[in-house]
């Protein structure tokens, strides 16, 4: 793959970059040292390996859900705020 000044332009405006001439031979380097070294992985010989979807041994661990008896009922826990509105915790607007 050729890295080349409008493919700098692009990836530069499509991650709201603003590069100088410099900048952009600089980059243009990097990416093309970093292109030709990844491409050395299809040099490698991979039939016969099986892809690897998870490296761990894992599995779900499934279990009953349980409703527990909780120490603090509904109405004790409102009362420890400062604002509720229809047995609701109300809270500041974040956005």
């Amino acid at each position: 793959m050729e890295i080349n000044c409008e493919t700098i332009k692009h990836l530069a405006s499509l991650s709201n970059f603003s590069l100088s001439n410099e900048e952009m031979e600089k980059l243009g380097g990097d990416l093309q040292n970093i292109i030709k070294y990844i491409s050395q992985l299809d040099e490698l010989n991979t039939d016969d390996v099986r892809p690897t979807y998870q490296v761990f041994e894992m599995e779900n661990v499934w279990r009953e859900d349980k409703i527990l008896e909780q120490d603090a009922g509904r109405e004790e826990l409102l009362n420890l705020t400062k604002e509720t509105e229809d047995y609701q915790i109300k809270v500041p607007k974040v956005l």
